[in-house]
């Protein structure tokens, strides 16, 4: 596998704050099963923390990688010839193109606590994607490592 002359790779975690609510999740849990007595409440303090704990973990564990001449977006993998134009989004637009421009046919890497994020027109003609709306924290970096393996 021939890397790209620019590698990129981000992990879209979530905010610390989500933890807090994992603990808060379990908190809640705990309150519920308290008439049960002592064991029940410490179960479900362990255990509704550490399932809420779980969900924010998986939904924060999502990545973006530009490798071996592909962009690997979560589960999609498309080849960095088959891209067009990246426009790199501030909070603004990035939610513009969230909301009321979007195409219901573009395909979205959307993470609400990230601001900012990348849009990249597809041009394959087989493919009927609009274009890719990435979540990202750095987008220039993103856009930059995508016209370097391009580029290579």
């Amino acid at each position: 596998m021939q890397l790209s002359a620019t590698p990129y790779e981000e992990r879209l975690t979530t905010p610390r704050s989500w933890w807090l609510v994992s603990l808060l999740a379990g908190f809640s849990l705990a309150l519920i099963l308290l008439p049960f007595g002592t064991l029940p409440t410490l179960g479900g303090l362990v255990g509704g923390t550490a399932a809420a704990a779980v969900v924010a973990s998986s939904y924060g564990a999502v990545r973006i990688r530009v490798v071996g001449g592909s962009l690997i977006a979560g589960d999609a993998k498309i080849p960095v010839t088959a891209l067009g134009e990246a426009e790199v989004l501030d909070r603004e637009e990035a939610r513009a193109w969230r909301t009321y421009k979007a195409d219901t046919r573009a395909f979205l890497l959307l993470r609400a606590y990230i601001p900012t994020a990348l849009r990249v027109e597809v041009t394959d003609p087989e493919d009927p994607t609009p274009y890719l709306y990435l979540s990202t924290r750095q987008p220039e970096a993103l856009a930059e490592a995508i016209a370097a393996a391009k580029a290579a």
